[in-house]
């Protein structure tokens, strides 16, 4: 066998298969042996191979020090995937300081050899404004270097700029054009935003049974957006019977990956009691699950639970505490029920002026119930 008789390049292939469990048995510690057989005679892939192994602790201790050492290795012969993953290793911080400038250096080197993921990592940081001023121009500059070769990913998130006007003027045809190329790849992000736009009718006609294929699409991957909008789907009875359990089941498959939309959703169904028995502590569970993440819905919840005294103690001050968060995220309802507290005296002196800026705040979100209560002014 070429490997037994010293060919890196064929070391470097037989430690894949170990690695893979490509026709034998997944080995980490096999794959590292012949990976390093190959990388001991300056084989940059098998070097390259080697650090991910050490990067993700596979076959040995997570070390990312010596992940680094051997991603230099091959990216001090040119190759651009070790020249990502050191940029990747800079971006997250792992084994060195972060350092989104280093990164990005790293990046453009692989970037410039015409890596589809490391020109989509470099759009990200000018997208996201990590190390560099938000540049959505950029960012789209460089994700249509990886669409134009076919990268999923890239033209994803050229349909992302176009969808929410990032640099462009918003185009929800555009937007849908290229998340279709990806999704046809089986790129589940794309998959969901496809259902996403059948779903609402934005670039193409409204078709809820066009949706539903997409987002099982996604879901059958694991999306757990795309889960939560199927439990959203079959909660509100659109285009399926409306079924409260599946609902739920889609929500926990969603909740269990951390989706806070999903886990502020199963604490509604449990207030309300709907495909299951009402539970208020059930609720408050999992509303406090979701607001950890930060979802302001599940924050004004929180706050409905205290104001109303469901599972709780009556405690108008906490429900000021949880709606104040909602609202400093500009959440709407959240305003309208501060308004609400100022205008009855609820934990707070009665203030009228105070109770009319909150409503008109939220009236300004597009809250109706504050518009109901201005007009009644």
């Amino acid at each position: 066998m070429a490997a037994d008789q010293g060919y890196a390049q064929a070391q470097n292939i037989l430690g894949l298969f170990y690695m893979n469990g490509w026709g034998v048995a997944p080995d980490y510690a096999e794959a590292m042996r012949w990976f390093r057989k190959s990388a001991d005679q300056g084989n940059a892939p098998a070097q390259n191979n080697l650090a991910v192994l050490y990067q993700n602790g596979r076959g040995m201790a997570q070390d990312y020090g010596e992940a680094m050492r051997w991603y230099r290795m091959a990216a001090d012969q040119g190759y651009a995937t070790a020249q990502n993953n050191i940029g990747v290793l800079y971006q997250a911080g792992w084994g060195v300081a972060q350092d989104y400038g280093e990164a990005r250096r790293w990046y453009r080197m692989a970037a410039d050899q015409g890596v589809a993921t490391a020109q989509i990592n470099v759009g990200n940081l000018y997208r996201n404004g990590s190390g560099v001023g938000r540049d959505y121009g950029e960012a789209m500059r460089w994700y249509r270097k990886a669409a134009d070769q076919g990268d999923a990913q890239g033209q994803n998130n050229v349909g992302d700029l176009y969808w929410n006007g990032s640099g462009v003027a918003r185009d929800d045809r555009e937007a849908l054009r290229w998340h279709r190329k990806a999704a046809d790849q089986g790129y589940a992000r794309a998959q969901r935003s496809v259902g996403w736009a059948y779903q609402g009718g934005t670039g193409v006609a409204q078709n809820i049974d066009e949706a539903l294929q997409w987002y099982r699409k996604a879901a059958a991957q694991g999306d757990a957006d795309a889960e939560a909008d199927l439990g959203w789907l079959f909660w509100h009875g659109w285009g399926v019977a409306r079924d409260y359990g599946e609902a739920l089941r889609w929500y926990h498959l969603a909740a269990d990956q951390g989706n806070a939309t999903a886990q502020n959703n199963i604490g509604w169904l449990y207030q309300e009691g709907l495909g299951v028995t009402r539970d208020y502590d059930e609720a408050m569970r999992w509303y406090r699950k979701a607001s950890d993440k930060g979802n302001a819905t599940a924050q004004n919840n929180i706050a409905l639970l205290y104001q109303n005294g469901w599972g709780v103690g009556r405690d108008y001050g906490e429900a000021m505490n949880w709606y104040r968060k909602a609202a400093d995220q500009r959440l709407a309802r959240a305003q309208y029920h501060i308004g609400v507290l100022y205008a009855n005296g609820w934990g707070v002196p009665t203030d009228p002026n105070e109770a009319q800026r909150w409503m008109r705040q939220a009236a300004d979100g597009g809250e109706p119930d504050a518009k109901k209560w201005l007009a009644a002014q």
